[in-house]
Order: C-alpha cells, then sequence, then structure tokens
C-alpha cells in the first residue's frame, strides 16, 4: 500500500507520518504529480496561514491536481479547509472539492483559537457511529452543510469533518486523537 502525504511545507507531517507508521503503513512525503497519482491514498494535511499555504500549493501546480485525484484523499485541519471554495483568512479562494463552502473565523467562540479535546456529535458517512473527543487546534471553521459528516461545538455548532466523493477531511487532528484517531485513520485505510 502506498500512502503518499502531500509536501507544501504547511506543519503536522511528522505526527502524521508516525500515526500511519504506528498501524504498520509507511508513507511517503511528496510533491511530485507522478508519485501522488499513483499512491493508493493522500494524506492533505497543515497547519498555519490559509493564504500561506495556497500560494505554495499554486507555486507547485498542487492546486490544479489536487481536487482532480480519483483515489481517496484525507484532508486534515488546514487541509481541509482549503478543500472548500474559499475561506476567510487571508481572503483566498480554497481549491472548491467542497462548494459553496466559506471558512469562516470564530466569532461567537469562548476563546480563540479553539485548543484542546472537544466532542463529536453527529456522525455519519465514513465517520457513522464514531462519537467521542478529539484534538483540535483552529480558528478557522467550515459552518454545518451538505457534506458535513460529523459536528462539535465550540461557542458555535460546526463541521468538525466533511466528506464527498473519495474525499473525506477533519478539522480536528486524528493524528493526535488517541484510540478514536486511530479507528478514524483505519477507516479512511479501508477505502483504499
Amino acid at each position: 500500500m502506498e500512502i503518499a502525504i502531500i509536501d507544501y511545507g504547511a506543519g503536522n507531517v511528522f505526527s502524521v507520518q508516525s500515526a500511519f507508521e504506528r498501524l504498520g503503513v509507511r508513507t511517503t512525503l511528496t510533491a511530485d504529480a507522478d508519485k501522488l497519482l499513483s499512491a493508493d491514498g493522500v494524506i492533505f494535511p497543515g497547519v498555519g496561514h490559509a493564504a500561506a499555504a495556497m500560494q505554495q500549493l499554486k507555486a507547485q501546480n498542487l492546486h490544479l491536481l489536487i481536487p482532480e485525484l480519483k483515489k481517496p484523499v484525507f484532508g486534515i485541519c488546514l487541509g481541509m479547509q482549503l478543500l472548500c471554495e474559499k475561506t476567510e483568512e487571508g481572503m483566498v479562494e480554497g481549491l472548491g472539492v467542497f462548494d459553496n463552502v466559506v471558512v469562516e473565523r470564530f466569532v461567537h467562540a469562548p476563546k480563540i483559537p479553539h485548543i484542546g479535546w472537544n466532542n463529536l456529535m453527529e456522525s455519519s458517512g465514513s465517520l457513522t457511529e464514531i462519537s467521542g473527543d478529539v484534538y483540535f487546534v483552529h480558528s478557522y471553521f467550515a459552518p454545518v452543510n451538505s457534506y458535513t459528516v460529523a459536528k462539535c461545538t465550540y461557542g458555535e455548532t460546526f463541521s468538525a469533518a466533511l466528506e464527498k466523493d473519495n474525499f473525506l477531511a477533519c478539522q480536528f487532528h486524528p493524528e493526535k486523537s488517541g484510540v478514536l484517531g486511530e479507528e478514524i485513520i483505519k477507516r479512511f485505510l479501508a477505502k483504499l
């Protein structure tokens, strides 16, 4: 099994690689289009600023490749937000996989950023019967929409996970979410 992690300089790569290795799955960190196209599955991680991340994706022409991938793609945190239509962070266009979804900044949150453990609610799709606490670090969120497969509340209810066709994306960090995060990674691997 070949799992490619998109290398575009946006964060949490080591912890993502470690989470897959704990499950006996080797990953390759790459920005090479041929390697991404030949992999069985692709991880689109990310932490940092959306505008800077989009600039990096465009510099490597990955902004054109990612939405066209037909294999299972797993977006994590900023990766999920960049799969949306656009984001208020830096006022940039996203990749448009989750069309008509605009990522917003928290307004009613008790404290920004939202850091720490919080409960998943109303899971469906690939996350059916997944419930419990997962680990978040973010200041922006995707509102609840037709692609939402898990919700969370932090001052306001938002999409904790989105799914469309071959794309599954989590706002939280499954690689830092213990046993529950491991189960979510296993569900992604089961799609390969």
